[in-house]
């Protein structure tokens, strides 16, 4: 598998929470970060008597990952 295709959200949500089809997911939450204006997404898979969630962050190069991407800072570019 390559990279982009183990950092599609569906890809992640499967890996992190098990097969899509086998288990009842629900999005609970979307939104954009305060801190860096990032997407988010919060998943929840649903079993019996308990639910399991993960936040799902959009980092600048289109994949997912399940870790904010790091806020941009301040710098000084000489030329």
């Amino acid at each position: 598998m390559g990279i982009e295709s183990e950092t599609t959200l569906r890809s992640l949500v499967e890996k992190w929470l098990g097969p899509v089809s086998a288990t009842p997911l629900r999005i609970t939450r979307s939104g954009r970060a305060q801190s860096n204006k990032g997407v988010y997404v919060h998943i929840e898979l649903v079993l019996p008597g308990q639910r399991v969630g993960l936040f799902f962050f959009r980092h600048s190069d289109g994949s997912w990952r399940v870790f904010p991407p790091e806020a941009a800072r301040p710098s000084i570019r000489f030329h």
